[in-house]
């Protein structure tokens, strides 16, 4: 990098993006770096960090709402809201140890750009429904809001839901306004024990389909420490209704088996292990994230443990499926081919080396219609491809 550049505001940003504009200079633009290593690398000659864009502007607990800047990292907005009741209830990955960093690295701004949720996902939806409002600076160098806490809006488009998975090549975010939810009195975990990955699925799908409200649904087939298969339902809510309805969905999976307990503190850690993917921590193979339909998942997983080597587990009710690929290798044509085969989904190569990652489609290649249709938005956005060139590979979005 030639020349990295840290701007303190709103208009600092703006002046710096009119710039690089004007000479058609790209930019490489992050927040903490935390995830510089996810996607393609970057095509460009200067850095813009958002670093010194950081701090809670506004934060009302009673109101549930919170307006922070970009560059605030993500753990200290955790902290904040859990020191008063609080939670974000899409529970953002933090992708720290897995790609071999230090945890707690990652910022609000990289929490929207790359979209990260959670195991609450299939209860609380995904990061980018639970943004009210930003305030941002596109690649002509223009200041617009969009949403909550603002006075001018963009017209024709969802701001937020457009830059959620951009990976900044759209605009850069500065300021966001976010949504927290009160945290729960009392969580508890269910779980199976030694069941093959179809009929956990089945499992799963059948207490997600139940009155039980279950907010998380896993299956790690070697267990969080090699202990052996073992199907994950968290409960959370008040005592009592977290009581009610773990005796009821316990009666409902009869059929599979004994169903043991796991109470608040280990369901914590639980979660937290599944969130940030810990089982593939300490592999350094490549790893893929792969969302299709919950019941394809064993299929998938299936079908490719018969081509390589691989482990694999499975979030979502079994609808995530993260995939390490045991012997080195990306197997990217392999696992897209697959992915077809099952009824279709999206797979994102999330860990790799330099040289694998330049030489694969890191992320899901786009149909001919939305590929069209992303390329009008980048150009709406960013016309001069200034804003993290070649990060998406052919994707412009």
């Amino acid at each position: 990098m030639d020349a990295s550049f840290q701007p303190a505001s709103v208009e600092d940003l703006r002046e710096l993006i009119k710039w690089a504009a004007a000479e058609a200079t790209p930019l490489e633009v992050f927040g903490s770096g935390s995830k510089r290593t996810l996607g393609r690398q970057v095509q460009a000659a200067h850095a813009l960090t958002l670093s010194k864009l950081a701090g809670v502007d506004v934060y009302e607990p009673a109101e549930l709402v919170m307006t922070a800047k970009a560059g605030t990292p993500i753990a200290d907005i955790e902290r904040l809201v859990q020191e008063n009741g609080q939670e974000l209830s899409f529970e953002p990955i933090d992708y720290g140890r897995l790609l071999g960093l230090e945890p707690g690295q990652g910022t609000l701004g990289g929490v929207l750009t790359a979209n990260l949720s959670g195991p609450r996902r299939i209860k609380a939806g995904a990061a980018r429904d639970h943004i009210l409002g930003m305030e941002a600076v596109s690649g002509r160098g223009e200041i617009f809001n969009s949403g909550g806490r603002v006075v001018k809006n963009v017209t024709g488009y969802d701001l937020p839901r457009a830059l959620c998975g951009s990976w900044g090549t759209l605009a850069v975010a500065s300021t966001v306004t976010i949504k927290v939810n009160p945290a729960s009195q009392t969580s508890e975990t269910l779980v199976l024990t030694n069941l093959d990955d179809a009929r956990a699925v089945k499992a799963m799908c059948k207490a997600m389909g139940s009155s039980a409200e279950v907010s998380g649904a896993a299956h790690l087939p070697n267990g969080l420490n090699g202990e052996g298969a073992r199907t994950y339902l968290r409960l959370e809510g008040f005592v009592e209704s977290v009581r009610y309805r773990r005796e009821n969905l316990a009666r409902l999976l009869d059929d599979f088996g004994p169903v043991a307990k796991v109470q608040a503190e280990e369901t914590a850690k639980i979660w937290r292990s599944i969130k940030d993917v810990e089982p593939f921590w300490s592999n350094s193979g490549p790893v893929w994230r792969i969302s299709v339909a919950p019941t394809a998942g064993p299929v998938l997983v299936g079908a490719l443990s018969k081509l390589f080597q691989l482990e694999a587990f499975y979030d979502w009710s079994g609808g995530l499926v993260w995939l390490n690929c045991s012997d080195g290798r990306v197997h990217d044509v392999d696992i897209r081919r697959v992915i077809g085969t099952v009824g279709g989904g999206h797979g994102t190569l999330i860990r790799a080396d330099a040289a694998q990652r330049a030489s694969t489609q890191v992320f899901q290649p786009q149909p001919a219609s939305l590929a069209a249709l992303s390329q009008r938005l980048k150009e709406q956005f960013d016309p001069k491809g200034i804003l993290n060139p070649g990060r998406m590979g052919s994707q412009t979005q």
